[in-house]
C-alpha cells in the first residue's frame, strides 16, 4: 500500500478499530503509520496461518476477508512487533552476518586456487594484514596472482567494514536492559549478549522458559499417534543467528562449568553429540530466561546448578 494508500485506508480507522496485516516487507511502515489512531494492529505470522497460505482463491479480497473473520474470533497467529531499538540492532547484527560469510566464502575461494598449486592453506594465513599480504604474493601464476590480489583488496575491505559494525552494534546494544546480567555469565561477550537481548526483546513477553525456547525454534518437533510420541529434529524456523549464538554460548559453558558440562555428557552418550549440544544450548536459553527474570547478576556462574 502506497503512503496516499494508507492516508485513506486511516480515514476509516478510530480507536474501536482493530486491524490486522500481514507480515511483508513493508508490514512495518503499515504498522507505524496507523497504530497510534486504532485500538490494536495483529502483524499475522503468514507461514502459521495456513487458511491464507493454502487457500486456492488468490485475491486480495478474499484473504483480507478471512483475516478479517479469524480476528474477529482472535484466531491469527501473531508476530512479535519488536521495538525500533531492537529492530534496528537485529538488522545491524543481520549484516555483519552476510559480510562474515561473504568473507569465508572469499577465503575459501583463495583456498581452491592455492590448492591448484598444491600450496595448502591454514587459518592463520588470513589472520593479519600482513598474512594477507604474503598471501597476495604466493608461487602462482600471474593470472591467479592478479585474482588472488583481488580477492585479498575485497578481504581487508570487509574485514574493515565487520570491524566497524561490530563496534555500532556492541555500542547501541550497551542500553539493552539485561545486559549486566548475561555478561555475569562466564564468557558471554558485549556482541554475543547483544544478539540474545535483541532477539529476545521483553522478558515478560514469555510466561516461562519453554515459550522462550519454542520461540528460539529449540525446541524438537513432537509426533503424536494414537500408540506412541516421539520427538523430531528442531524446526529451524527461528532466527538462525540466535541458534548460532546460543551453541556458541553452550559450548563455552561445556568448557567452565561443571555442570553445564554434565549435563551435556550424559546426553551425549544417550542421543549424541548433535542432538546434546542443542539441548545443552536450550538449557543455557532457560538459564538465560531466568537470569533475566529475576535479575540475576552472577559473582561466579562456573558453580551456579538450576535446580
Amino acid at each position: 500500500m502506497t503512503k496516499k494508500g494508507i492516508e485513506e485506508f486511516k480515514k476509516n480507522l478510530d480507536k474501536e478499530t482493530e486491524v490486522a496485516v500481514e507480515a511483508t516487507g513493508n508490514s512495518r511502515f503499515f504498522y507505524n503509520s496507523i497504530v497510534s489512531q486504532v485500538k490494536k494492529v495483529r502483524v499475522i505470522n503468514s507461514s502459521q496461518f495456513k487458511v491464507i497460505s493454502e487457500s486456492v482463491k488468490k485475491t486480495d479480497r478474499h484473504d483480507a476477508e478471512i483475516i478479517a473473520e479469524y480476528l474477529s474470533k482472535g484466531l491469527l497467529p501473531e508476530v512479535r512487533v519488536m521495538s525500533k531499538e531492537n529492530r534496528e540492532l537485529k538488522s545491524l547484527i543481520q549484516t555483519r552476518n552476510k559480510l562474515v560469510k561473504l568473507r569465508s566464502t572469499l577465503k575459501n575461494k583463495i583456498h581452491g586456487i592455492l590448492m591448484e598449486y598444491g600450496i595448502t592453506t591454514r587459518r592463520e594465513m588470513f589472520s593479519s594484514e600482513k598474512a594477507l599480504e604474503e598471501v597476495r604474493n604466493a608461487a602462482v601464476s600471474e593470472t591467479s596472482r592478479f585474482e588472488i590480489g583481488v580477492i585479498v583488496d575485497q578481504i581487508k575491505s570487509l574485514n574493515e567494514g565487520i570491524k566497524k559494525i561490530e563496534e555500532k552494534i556492541k555500542g547501541n546494544g550497551e542500553g539493552l536492559k539485561g545486559q549486566k546480567n548475561l555478561r555475569s555469565i562466564t564468557r558471554i561477550g558485549k556482541l554475543s549478549s547483544t544478539i540474545i537481548l535483541s532477539n529476545i526483546g521483553d522478558i515478560n513477553d514469555f510466561d516461562n522458559s519453554k515459550k522462550l525456547c519454542a520461540y528460539a525454534e529449540l525446541v524438537p518437533r513432537v509426533y503424536d499417534s494414537n500408540e506412541s510420541i516421539r520427538h523430531g529434529r528442531i524446526t529451524k524456523r527461528g532466527d538462525k543467528i540466535l541458534r548460532t549464538t546460543l551453541v556458541q554460548v553452550a559450548l563455552i559453558a561445556i568448557r567452565y562449568s561443571p555442570y553445564i558440562r554434565g549435563f551435556y555428557e550424559r546426553l551425549k552418550h544417550k542421543k549424541g553429540s548433535g542432538k546434546a549440544i542443542i539441548a545443552t544450548a536450550r538449557k543455557m536459553l532457560s538459564i538465560i530466561y531466568e537470569t533475566l527474570k529475576n535479575d540475576w547478576v552472577f559473582e561466579d556462574f562456573n558453580n551456579f546448578i538450576l535446580a
